[in-house]
């Protein structure tokens, strides 16, 4: 019988640990991966809050289990029309690949929905991603002092100019980017070395952590009529959210 490359890479790890003497956590660590898509996901089993290990969702992820992520306050970034019919919450790490090739599905979904969907971007920095929590803390610090649209064409220019598999937009970068967009030099500057912003984006983190997500892009679909909520892991294709959100207009 062939093996697959699932059960070829298990028997591989659990030879390798049948004969090494290695402690309870690591074997709990290297038995929550699984193969999927050909690439290693998954996550580490026991995971502490605010220190996430999960590698990001591979592309075409199923559909994954509701859960319910945190209401939407003022404090939120909110882009589309803010009494639409359905919410769309991603919670994204500005370093990650597939956040950055999801980014067109969700400005194509409020191209296409206009009044009907609106979208929340929430932080969700990987720790493996060098720079992407000091680029959330930025994000914020643009927000405060340049408001939603300023936060909006900040998150955008992250995206557009951000490199794959490198350490995404340079920290020495940030301020002139700010700048850009009206936001006073020294005082974003001065925002971001104070670290103002790096609690809030950890409690974001850590809510999506309690609402489910595992990895990035986490995304919530929600009727905010109905209050019925979907929940998607990874940048899936843009279909897998029409049918979604198709469904719930219809009342379906």
């Amino acid at each position: 019988m062939n093996s697959t490359p699932s059960s070829s890479w298990t028997g591989f790890l659990m030879g390798l640990l049948a004969g090494t003497a290695v402690s309870s956590l690591f074997i709990g660590m290297v038995l929550g991966y699984t193969m999927s898509g050909g690439m290693l996901t998954g996550t580490i089993g026991g995971t502490v809050a605010g220190n996430v290990p999960n590698v990001p969702s591979a592309p075409d992820v199923p559909e994954a289990p509701a859960a319910d992520p945190a209401p939407v306050t003022a404090r939120d970034h909110v882009r589309g029309n803010a009494k639409a019919k359905i919410t769309v919450i991603e919670y994204s790490d500005f370093e990650c690949p597939f956040c950055k090739r999801h980014a067109p599905t969700i400005d194509g979904l409020l191209a296409k929905y206009k009044n009907d969907v609106n979208v929340v971007f929430r932080h969700f920095p990987l720790s493996f991603h060098q720079n992407a929590q000091k680029e959330a803390e930025a994000s914020e610090c643009v927000a405060e002092l340049g408001g939603n649209d300023a936060f909006w064409k900040f998150h955008d220019a992250i995206f557009e100019r951000s490199t794959v598999g490198g350490t995404g937009f340079a920290l020495d970068k940030l301020a002139p980017l700010a700048k850009e967009f009206g936001v006073d030099e020294a005082k974003f500057t001065a925002c971001l070395d104070s670290d103002k912003y790096a609690q809030y984006v950890t409690d974001q983190m850590n809510e999506g952590i309690k609402a489910g997500v595992q990895g990035t892009p986490g995304n919530f679909v929600i009727n905010n009529d109905t209050k019925e909520v979907k929940n998607i892991s990874g940048a899936v294709p843009a279909s897998t959210f029409e049918g979604i959100i198709d469904g719930m207009l219809a009342g379906k």
